[in-house]
């Protein structure tokens, strides 16, 4: 069986996914990656290749049909890359058995095209809070039967021991975007409300010199209580004496496996969430983390949880158990291998994507953001433009308004 994975690049959240799965699946070396784009980073493309996976660029749309056409499955891994919405909207592709894998959670924009479920023949959800989204109405409630979800956020394994979670673990600790693309502002009047005069939130990860996030930490009344640590490469070590992991995320995000608040669980880390729509199928509040429903719940929360520290390092404990043993790569490869068998018994057909996605890029874009793209959404003021942005869109096609009936007006 020969399986075609297309994607934008393989940087990041999706990139980390598919190295764990080349390297936990038996049968990599039947797998190859079609990137639509030189990647930046390319410390998962070398993993995916240890792993016996064929990693190439794609060199022009003859070079991917050909793939494509070749195959037993084709995978396209989906987020709103204005590329990945080229090839599919453009000039017909060869018949073929679609897998979709969505790496955004389309409860907010960017929203997942409702048609583009229907037209693929299975549709894989990364978080069952995607079905939840409000353009997957009941007018495509039949085809969401045959969206599955498979998990792409794995745990850190186990390191042997089993051994109780130390109890002088007392920090707090975030790690994730430093943005307020994705971290909610919560995170700075939570820190200032605090009890005690004797901690601080550790914030991990990279941010902007202009970024507005230091106007926010200089606007707190304890700003001593917010330190910003940079970025880490060694995140197990970032979170070693970590009892409280606070992710409070902004509502409008659109991640949905969350590699951040995994990874600090199966380390034994109680999470504070809101109850965002994919934190909700992470945590299970009061059991393996606490969820809140709004700022001052938070602050409440977060000062409950320092002066019970016996309860939260129990929870800690729940949470790696059952991130260890839910959440691994082992089990997702086995259900997407069970679901390309299962796939194998349909004959290819020829697909419809781009009555889907609409005939320009502006369409494309604006069917993803859920209105006009006179003004961006989803964002901040002052926040640089996003990935899948408008202002990416027309980076790649500045013309949002031409039809992409050539190759070269698609992108591929």
């Amino acid at each position: 069986m020969k399986v075609v994975h297309i994607a934008p690049h393989l940087g990041g959240g999706v990139g980390k996914a598919h190295a764990a799965l080349c390297e936990a699946d038996t049968e990599a070396a039947g797998r190859q990656y079609m990137l639509l784009e030189e990647p930046r980073d390319q410390r998962y493309v070398n993993e995916i290749r240890d792993a016996g996976a064929v990693v190439t660029i794609a060199q022009d749309r003859n070079h991917i049909l050909k793939l494509m056409a070749g195959a037993d499955i084709v995978q396209f891994e989906w987020w709103n890359h204005p590329l990945m919405c080229g090839l599919l909207a453009g000039p017909p592709l060869p018949a073929m058995r679609s897998v979709f894998w969505s790496h955004v959670s389309g409860v907010s924009a960017p929203f997942i095209p409702a048609g583009l479920v229907e037209a693929a023949d299975r549709f894989v959800f990364t978080s069952a809070c995607s079905k939840l989204a409000p353009n997957l109405s009941e007018t495509v409630a039949a085809s969401l039967a045959h969206a599955d979800v498979i998990n792409s956020g794995f745990g850190h394994p186990a390191s042997g021991t089993s051994a109780p979670i130390s109890g002088n673990r007392n920090g707090i600790s975030y790690l994730g975007t430093v943005e307020f693309t994705k971290m909610s502002p919560a995170m700075m009047e939570v820190a200032d409300r605090l009890d005690r005069d004797d901690v601080a939130v550790d914030v991990w990860g990279g941010v902007g010199a202009n970024s507005p996030v230091h106007d926010a930490i200089a606007a707190m009344e304890h700003p001593d209580r917010l330190r910003l640590c940079g970025h880490t490469a060694d995140p197990k070590a970032a979170l070693s004496q970590t009892s409280v992991f606070l992710y409070l995320l902004q509502p409008f995000h659109f991640g949905t496996a969350e590699n951040a608040l995994v990874e600090a669980m199966s380390l034994g880390c109680a999470p504070l969430v809101f109850a965002n729509p994919c934190e909700l199928e992470i945590v299970r509040d009061g059991e393996t983390g606490l969820v809140a429903s709004s700022t001052d719940h938070a602050v409440e929360l977060a000062n409950w949880m320092l002066e019970h520290p016996d309860e939260v390092r129990v929870m800690g404990e729940r949470a790696r158990a059952e991130v260890l043993e839910l959440r691994t790569p082992d089990r997702s490869i086995a259900a997407f291998r069970a679901l390309w068998q299962a796939e194998m018994l349909r004959p290819k057909r020829e697909p419809v994507f781009a009555e889907a996605l609409g005939p320009t890029p502006r369409d494309w874009y604006e069917t993803m953001q859920g209105g006009p793209s006179g003004a961006e959404t989803g964002g901040q003021p002052g926040q640089a433009a996003s990935k899948g942005s408008l202002a990416h869109f027309m980076a790649y096609y500045p013309d949002l308004d031409l039809v992409p009936e050539t190759p070269a007006a698609s992108g591929f």
